[in-house]
């Protein structure tokens, strides 16, 4: 699937808190990523890409990779989670594939 419907994002405050305050994260050298079993029957994603990253440019760039990392990965994804990515504070904007490595086994790691 390479569309990003609204029913696969996180995009309320209640349920990024929801995320956070479950404590199940995992990170590497680029990602934090926090995630929650959701019951819903399908894997939502939600960004936190702060300003400490970048200017809007630099942001925009991050979201753009992990979202496409996450559409990429959704189908290995055998359980139905909320998950919550947040760049490494320091970290290089990754390649794409690079990102889709990295997600996929911190997720597989949680």
């Amino acid at each position: 699937m390479e569309s990003f419907p609204k029913k696969m994002r996180l995009c309320k405050t209640p349920e990024f808190k929801k995320v956070f305050d479950a404590r199940r994260s995992a990170a590497d050298g680029t990602f934090i990523v926090f995630v929650i079993l959701n019951g819903l029957g399908h894997c939502r994603l939600g960004l936190s890409v702060s300003k400490k990253v970048g200017n809007a440019v630099v942001r925009n760039r991050w979201k753009r990779v992990i979202r496409t990392a996450f559409r990429k990965n959704q189908a290995a994804f055998s359980d139905h989670f909320d998950i919550v990515v947040v760049p490494q504070k320091g970290a290089t904007l990754p390649a794409e594939h690079d990102a889709e490595k990295s997600l996929s086994a911190l997720v597989a790691k949680i």
